[in-house]
């Protein structure tokens, strides 16, 4: 019997600090696990945002010849728009992406506005189907734009929080940036002739 007591002394001693360092080796490859797959969405969600980006530089071409054929436009913002757009494609960072897709959009809603003037212009099919195409891209972008934040602001939130702190440091996790508005998009673009 004393043997048996003892046995079971060494067993309880030695099985509580395995059974602790076990259960902290799962918890560390859960949270591990959790931060990569937030990690991966916000990614994800930041390649949708690409995606509709991509997607609208692409109808930049087609509205650009369709405005030169239809008037004689703004030479300076048709050139604009195409110096940004290939400033989009080359651009090699996400901040630098977001800032070229601001000119971008402050570009076409000038160039949409001074459109207005040209009635010839918008009444042709071709103009009003790349406008009908640019205002579901732009919508897109807004839609893809709030998803990617939620994930952002999901990861942030994640990684900032204790003990999950711990191990997004270890493996170098930071916050990552969201997407925000440009100062003074709140105002509408001024068009003059």
């Amino acid at each position: 019997m004393g043997r048996s007591k003892m046995n079971k002394k060494l067993l309880f001693g030695i099985g509580i600090p395995l059974a602790v360092v076990l259960l902290i080796a799962l918890w560390y490859i859960g949270t591990y696990n959790s931060l990569i797959r937030l990690n991966e969405e916000t990614n994800n969600r930041w390649a949708q945002v690409e995606t509709q980006y991509q997607r609208r530089v692409d109808l930049i071409p087609n509205l650009v010849n369709t405005v030169k054929g239809a008037a004689g436009f703004e030479k300076s913002t048709l050139e604009e728009i195409t110096r940004l757009r290939s400033q989009w494609q080359t651009s090699a960072t996400v901040n630098a992406r977001v800032e070229t897709a601001n000119q971008i959009e402050t570009v076409l809603s000038r160039l949409l506005l001074i459109a207005e003037n040209y009635p010839q212009l918008t009444a042709t099919k071709n103009f009003q189907a790349l406008q009908d195409e640019l205002a579901n891209t732009e919508n897109k972008v807004a839609v893809e734009r709030g998803r990617y934040n939620e994930a952002v602001r999901n990861f942030n939130a994640r990684i900032k929080t204790f003990p999950t702190n711990i191990v997004a440091k270890q493996i170098g996790y930071a916050d990552k940036p969201y997407f925000e508005a440009k100062p003074g998009a709140e105002e509408a673009p001024e068009v003059k002739f």
